[in-house]
């Protein structure tokens, strides 16, 4: 590993003794070996210390932060973002798997395309033993060169777990926080999309792991953003969801897009309100007064 390695990998996890090991092992045994890897340990109760200083010990280009408290999954997340000093970032999931030339393919299609600010591969879902279920089929415009349709393309779907692909650094350490409101992760890819294309690798290297200890596996909105951040315990699921709006708004107003496609951002985001419904409502919470709102910190997604 250099000084600087081009590649930083962080690793939140939380409680991930079942599948973190298998994890580490994939992104260890990566054919692109330029890298770093930060685990942030979220204050685990079961084995995962244990495992986490193993690799440690077995791994120069493994780093290890353990949390005295937990501290949700939004903030641990933006606490291996914040240690990395990559060229380009990427988030791993503790339960996910990794095809051995990910990272490789990533690399070269970023350095071959300037323009590109994430790239990923084709995706295919896993369960708990890592037998696929099924593939899932990109076709989002996220490669389109217009901001407008990349945004249109994100709004009006889950996407493919983007911001689980590999980003430029200096677009990941600029874009605003996505914190902890209802689906951050969208907003985050939003942004990102803003400034600039994705690109998809088109080769199955990426195995999102489905189970049932997710921890975006929680009944309601307000569950599932009080694991992200256990401030948000006491925050009504309204507020939860008008906020993420508001992250879509912010997204817009940060990104480095002319005045012309700002203004035609703001009208497409309009448009998907008025079609999800939703403009009533936060104009209506809106004039309710709020209490005063927590610090809130970068999230890569809600697992």
């Amino acid at each position: 590993m250099t000084a600087s390695p081009r590649v930083s990998i962080g690793v939140p996890v939380y409680n991930g003794e079942k599948y973190l090991a298998e994890a580490l092992d994939a992104l260890l045994a990566q054919t692109f070996t330029d890298f770093e890897m930060i685990i942030s340990d979220n204050a685990s109760t079961d084995s995962t210390e244990d495992i986490c200083r193993q690799y440690l010990a077995a791994d120069p280009r493994v780093r290890y932060i353990r949390q005295e408290r937990n501290i949700g999954a939004a903030p641990n997340h933006d606490v291996v973002l914040r240690e990395s000093r990559g060229e380009f970032f990427k988030w791993a999931a503790h339960d996910d798997l990794y095809g051995p030339d990910l990272l490789l393919r990533c690399v070269e299609a970023m350095d071959e395309r300037p323009e590109v600010v994430l790239c990923h591969a084709y995706m295919a879902y896993i369960d708990a033993a890592g037998d696929e279920i099924s593939r899932f089929d990109y076709t989002l415009a996220t490669d389109s060169p217009d901001p407008v349709t990349r945004l249109r393309a994100l709004l009006y779907t889950d996407g493919g777990d983007d911001e689980y692909g590999l980003i430029r650094g200096d677009v990941a350490r600029t874009v605003n926080p996505a914190a902890s409101y209802h689906h951050p992760g969208r907003t985050l890819v939003a942004e990102i999309a803003l400034h600039g294309p994705f690109h998809q690798v088109p080769e199955l290297l990426y195995f999102r792991r489905d189970h049932p200890d997710r921890g975006d596996r929680r009944p309601t909105v307000k569950a599932v953003c009080a694991n992200l951040d256990p401030r948000r315990a006491d925050h009504s699921t309204a507020r939860l969801v008008v906020e993420y709006v508001g992250g879509y708004l912010s997204a817009i107003r940060r990104s480095p897009l002319s005045v012309t496609d700002r203004r035609r951002c703001y009208a497409e985001l309009v448009r998907w309100m008025l079609d999800r419904g939703i403009v009533g409502p936060v104009r209506e919470l809106r004039r309710r007064p709020l209490a005063a709102e927590p610090s809130t910190e970068r999230l890569g997604a809600c697992r």
